[in-house]
């Protein structure tokens, strides 16, 4: 298989996790060229992301490396598969490949647990908020260039809607359901679907008022995906520069931590639904 251009953020997880296992394991890359019967820079090519390696030669180098775990081995497995077409292909070469990695992990995650402060979770976005919001942008987008990513933003809701949708939570500070973006009609249309959104068995929506203070992370958003074992979470942020992605098993503890004292602290799902009730009437 030829080497590839730009390798997803799916396919450099996969050679993040094999350059862990050898690493972990003290075997040097010259050493697993010779196990796998390939030369030294088609190993770091595939530690990087731009090869595939087989199912068969990845428990090949697990044995080698004395790595057992059967549900993570697996799970990697399952990424070494070629990938098949999907609706977000449609805009590959028309948005940023980083855009498109957020929808591929979402789209695989076990999974969803976000964090907002500035405005309602993107998976619940109405079309009309989400395009105040990509209106916002600095330096300003394009007429089509702002409808392109709000109907991006809206085919990303399909992992809410499928015939098996995933599992979402969202923490959301009182901050956000106050912002009017769109104006005052607009934020009140959008908050009536947040809150009938909330009303599905797949999605939680849940509130953090004011009155709560400070807060982990503040000021940042948050996108948490569960992968098939805990090993393969990550977590995506937002920056200036586009989405980044992190997995490093310390990282994954801090922001874990962020959401356990979010369910910890956050108004329950009905006093979250009630909440919005309330600042839908004063609006």
């Amino acid at each position: 298989m030829p080497p590839r251009a730009t390798p997803t953020q799916r396919q450099r997880r996969l050679g993040t996790e094999i350059r862990k296992m050898r690493t972990e394991a003290g075997l040097s890359a010259e050493y697993v060229a010779g196990l796998l019967g390939v030369d030294r820079g088609k190993v770091s090519n595939i530690e990087s992301g731009i090869r595939n390696i087989s199912a068969d030669r990845l428990r090949t180098l697990a044995t080698h490396c004395e790595c057992t775990d059967e549900q993570y081995l697996s799970a990697l497995a399952e990424l070494t598969e070629a990938p098949q077409r999907n609706w977000w292909d449609e805009y590959r070469g028309r948005l940023s490949s980083g855009l498109l990695d957020i929808v591929e992990l979402e789209w695989h995650a076990a999974r969803i647990q976000t964090i907002q402060t500035i405005h309602v979770p993107g998976l619940l976005q109405t079309e009309d908020y989400a395009r105040s919001v990509f209106t916002a942008v600095l330096p300003s987008l394009p007429r089509l260039e702002v409808e392109l990513r709000v109907a991006h933003r809206m085919d990303r809701q399909r992992v809410l809607n499928r015939e098996r949708p995933v599992a979402y939570v969202g923490y959301v500070h009182e901050a956000a359901l106050r912002m009017l973006f769109g104006g005052r009609d607009a934020t009140k249309n959008q908050l009536n679907a947040l809150i009938k959104a909330s009303e599905r068995d797949n999605v939680t929506i849940r509130v953090v008022p004011v009155e709560r203070g400070s807060f982990p992370g503040a000021g940042h958003a948050l996108l948490y995906a569960e992968g098939p074992v805990p090993q393969l979470d990550t977590v995506q942020l937002d920056s200036a520069h586009g989405p980044e992605f992190m997995h490093a098993e310390l990282q994954l503890a801090k922001y874990r931590a962020h959401l356990q004292w979010m369910d910890t602290s956050c108004l329950s799902p009905r006093a979250s639904r009630d909440f919005i009730h309330s600042v839908i009437r004063e609006l």
